[in-house]
């Protein structure tokens, strides 16, 4: 048996599988949000160890025969989070998270101090990173900063709690601006530039791999029999795809989620910085991927919704289908900034060209075309970086809507296939890495890919069609951006 855990934002879920990959059940637990000033986003480390720990506890009492078999476990979770620990391990400050845009000017200053910064993590300093944020810290907090003796990722504090060792992997890491990517280690330069040193990072292993065993006092309390690995694991976009197996250079999967992701997976470290593209390692070893990532993907909808008053799947479903042709409004959806490709805390979203016609209708169709576009700057960022695929999996909430994926579809000139049923997300993809870890597996053949239900083709029409509305919709960040921002 093996467990997978991903520690989300929202929520933390973890998942029991057995040796065939089944999976024999699964738990979640809640989670909340601080958002103390504008542009703030924070959660208590304290809140992810005990919401785990009741997934856990569930999973223990309903399944308890095959809980005591568990003999590996992988991690998951949220990335670029900032946990400040000091010398005792206690925690310093609540944990900044990916979404918390306060230290725009602190990129600037990273930046300025490691020139050479892009080439090293093949990313431009965000705010979302999370050495922008150590720069804050420093800067508006000393006290606190003197006193980090460790910085962890999300799902790392979680090992630190289940194992007692300080270790992360090369797919999370390469989230923080501190990791040289292309050589899946430390940078003493990147590093260096936010006053800090490698004795304050943990040490690095692939997510493949056993990072430490659980401690025997909670083998002992979930009544787990024999010794338990514990993964390096992954960040959740890798996980996911570990779980999508998407391992291999030229697979692709679309997620549809609160955010959005194209990720694509490589053999070779290939950063597009220029785009705001993601290069990051892959978990699994010599292996890399990128990602185009939209903030307000799903979100843009449930922001609809909510003016509306209709359920975001009331709203898709009252289009009756595949839209005839783009609709004659123009959606951006920069509700909480972007990153691929224009890298702007600071863009904000609009409904451009309305009418006396525009309905809720309209809108919706307006929205969920926005979206489309903003995948399609993803997948030309890509490409600009070398990178190209025949067809992607879609996967995510928002992937239940075959409108919306046909109108992706459409926008992008490529298939996406939908999985066949079962478990597919990073919870998942976590206890596949933790099988890997337990059993000196290989991930290639363990993390294969899914059967496809069906295939979500492009509509030819509205892909020469769609590719009029793309250029109207890419206009229109640089002509608002001096009124938006």
């Amino acid at each position: 048996m093996y467990l997978g855990i991903d520690l989300g934002t929202s929520s933390v879920k973890s998942v029991l599988m057995d040796a065939d990959q089944h999976i024999i059940g699964s738990a979640s637990v809640s989670l909340e949000v601080a958002r103390p000033h504008e542009n703030w986003s924070e959660q208590s480390a304290e809140s992810w160890w005990e919401a785990t720990c009741d997934t856990l506890d569930n999973l223990s009492v309903n399944h308890k025969d095959a809980f005591a078999q568990v003999k590996g476990i992988g991690l998951s979770g949220q990335m670029h989070g900032a946990t400040l620990l000091d010398a005792s391990g206690d925690v310093l400050r609540p944990a900044i998270l990916w979404n918390d845009g306060r230290s725009a000017a602190q990129c600037e200053e990273l930046e300025a101090n490691c020139p050479e910064s892009r080439e090293l993590a093949g990313n431009i300093a965000m705010p979302g990173f999370t050495a922008p944020k150590l720069l804050w810290v420093k800067e508006h907090e000393p006290e606190i900063f003197s006193k980090v003796a460790k910085v962890l990722l999300p799902k790392d504090y979680l090992r630190y709690k289940l194992t007692g060792e300080y270790v992360s992997e090369m797919s999370d890491a390469s989230g923080t601006l501190w990791l040289n990517v292309a050589k899946r280690d430390w940078s003493d330069a990147l590093l260096s530039a936010t006053g800090l040193s490698r004795a304050q990072m943990p040490s690095l292993v692939e997510g493949s791999e056993a990072s430490a065993d659980l401690r025997q006092d909670l083998q002992q309390h979930w009544g787990i029999r024999q010794r338990v690995v514990v993964a390096g694991g992954a960040g959740d976009n890798a996980a996911a795809a570990c779980g999508m197996g998407t391992v291999t250079a030229g697979q692709a999967f679309l997620s549809l989620g609160t955010s959005g992701v194209l990720f694509v997976c490589n053999d070779r470290f290939s950063p597009n910085t220029q785009s705001a593209v993601h290069a990051f390692c892959h978990a699994v070893p010599n292996t890399w991927h990128q990602m185009g990532v939209i903030l307000s993907a799903t979100d843009s909808l449930q922001w609809l919704s909510g003016i509306t008053g209709k359920t975001a799947a009331e709203l898709t479903e009252s289009l009756g289908g595949v839209p005839q042709a783009p609709s004659s409004a123009t959606f951006l959806p920069y509700l909480g900034g972007e990153r691929t490709p224009h890298n702007d805390a600071n863009a904000r979203g609009a409904f451009v060209s309305l009418t006396h016609s525009h309905d809720v209708n309209a809108l919706t169709q307006s929205v969920l075309e926005g979206v489309a576009y903003a995948f399609k700057d993803s997948q030309l960022a890509l490409q600009a970086a070398g990178t190209d695929f025949e067809a992607a999996y879609a996967v995510g909430g928002g992937a239940r809507s075959e409108t919306w994926l046909s109108i992706i579809a459409s926008v992008l000139g490529k298939p996406l296939l939908i999985p066949a049923g079962g478990e597919l997300g990073a919870a998942f993809g976590a206890a596949r890495l933790g099988l890997c870890a337990a059993e000196n597996a290989d991930p290639q053949q363990i993390c294969y890919v899914p059967e496809v239900e069906r295939v979500i083709e492009p509509i030819a029409a509205l892909t020469t069609q769609y590719q009029h509305g793309y250029e109207r919709y890419k206009a229109l960040y640089p002509a608002l951006k001096g009124v938006t921002s």
